[in-house]
């Protein structure tokens, strides 16, 4: 039975709450606070959910309360000649663009959604198409304030209290609620992309375009059909970026910083289980590989380039109500090329179809203990739930595992423990300070637990 209040707040019950690939899902109890001062952990079990936009259970606590950061999302002060700006951790990159972008601002790391906010940014610490270049989110984090298990309020950077820090950052809410933000925007002249895009013909063509300083830019990202087999396995095509200069633009706009607003578009309903099969994405592959490719170079608005899927609200419901498993994972420089062409292989060999096959190069490893990416490739995978996925995902991370990568925590909901702690060595680093910061290990979620994080 669901309690009525918890730490003075009222509940409410969510029930079947997933993240945003809808699987796995569970029933949670959950908190909302109207007011900054009311953000403290609540109960045995606490964790901080904001858009749920992670992919499996990192934003799920069935035994324990969630506490929702949704109503939290002022924009408090900004520095332009810092460019730093402060804001409440439930305020999303979408608040910020929409406030930034038109004063010459852009946020300098963004993943492929707007409608994620600053605190799980920093709590799963994202990467965007310019890690090679400027490496994950909590690079440009001037500092954050953290809400402790005992509920102090503690303000950490990357200088002053680093270990907290650099274990929060990645540490997917574990070690506290974070509650608000300092970040480092980037300056900009238009709210264009200038973009190229060049056809890869196999994967060596296209793992060639990705480190190849001829072809490089500051947003890179390779799609693929992960479908293609045999002398065609990995094509697909490079995607290449830059923010747009206003001499760059036609004469017609006027306000270079302005874009014409978009509503998005909803997805109507939950496709049926059997719409997506490898017959029907492989058509889409194909027409995607054509359609992309005749594109060569072009200008579009940010949104466009960034957040393609944004304008479908509702996206996901085409998987269906099982939902989807986003799979990612990056393999070290020396492995990536061998390691990427066995589960290309793995992949066409099983027909597990995949809309979404995104390959990008990641530039040297941060110092987040828990932090997702380290130099070499990444591949994310979005792939409809059946009978046997789990199964299949479990010789995708053999192959990770054997060739020194890891899989992502923000959108993993099946990996194993083993899995896990062979491809994070830091967490023992990580695990001290948790212990520290929450000895009760008041703070935890689904995730923590299938994995063992902490208590």
């Amino acid at each position: 039975m669901t309690p009525e209040r918890v730490g003075g707040l009222p509940t409410k019950r969510l029930e079947g709450l997933g993240g945003w690939g809808r699987f796995p899902t569970s029933d949670n109890v959950a908190v909302r606070p109207e007011k900054f001062r009311q953000l403290q952990p609540v109960g045995a079990s606490s964790l901080a959910r904001g858009m749920g936009r992670s992919y499996g259970d990192a934003a799920l606590n069935s035994e324990g309360t969630l506490v929702l950061t949704e109503r939290l999302d002022r924009l408090l002060e900004f520095d332009p000649e810092s460019g730093v700006l402060r804001a409440e951790a439930g305020a999303t990159l979408a608040d910020v663009l929409a406030a930034m972008v038109p004063r010459g601002w852009f946020v300098p790391v963004t993943p492929g959604t707007k409608f994620c906010s600053l605190g799980g940014c920093l709590a799963a610490d994202v990467h965007g198409k310019n890690h090679h270049r400027d490496g994950t989110f909590s690079a440009h984090v001037a500092a954050a304030e953290v809400v402790l298990a005992n509920g102090e309020r503690v303000v950490c950077s990357p200088d002053d209290g680093s270990e907290l820090f650099w274990a929060t950052a990645g540490g997917m809410g574990l070690t506290g609620i974070v509650s608000e933000v300092a970040l480092r925007l980037t300056p900009i002249e238009t709210a264009t992309m200038r973009v190229r895009h060049t056809v890869a013909r196999d994967l060596d063509e296209t793992i060639g375009l990705l480190t190849d300083p001829a072809h490089d830019a500051r947003y890179t990202v390779a799609w693929l059909d992960c479908l293609a087999s045999g002398a065609r396995l990995g094509r697909g095509v490079y995607m290449a970026g830059e923010h747009a200069r206003p001499e760059e633009l036609p004469l017609r706009i006027e306000d270079p910083l302005r874009l014409a607003p978009k509503r998005p578009k909803p997805f109507p309903f939950d496709l049926p289980g059997w719409a997506l099969n490898p017959v029907t994405i492989r058509a889409f592959n194909a027409v995607y590989n054509w359609v992309q490719g005749r594109r060569r170079e072009f200008l579009c608005p940010y949104e466009a380039f960034f957040y393609p899927l944004d304008g479908i609200h509702g996206w996901n419901r085409m998987y269906g109500k099982r939902g989807f498993v986003q799979y990612q994972y990056v393999l070290p420089t020396a492995t990536a090329r061998q390691g990427t062409k066995e589960i290309l292989e793995l992949l066409s060999r099983e027909r597990k179809a995949s809309f979404l096959a995104v390959l990008k190069r990641f530039g040297p490893e941060g110092p987040g203990f828990l932090s997702f990416p380290m130099e070499g490739l990444t591949l994310a995978l979005d792939i409809p739930f059946s009978e046997g996925l789990e199964r299949f995902l479990d010789g995708l991370d053999e192959i990770v595992v054997a060739h020194g990568g890891r899989v992502y925590l923000a959108k993993d909901s099946r990996m194993s423990a083993q899995t896990f702690r062979a491809g994070y060595p830091r967490l023992g680093e990580f695990l001290e300070v948790k212990a520290a910061v929450d000895p009760e290990g008041r703070f935890g979620s689904d995730l923590s637990r299938r994995l063992g994080i902490g208590r």
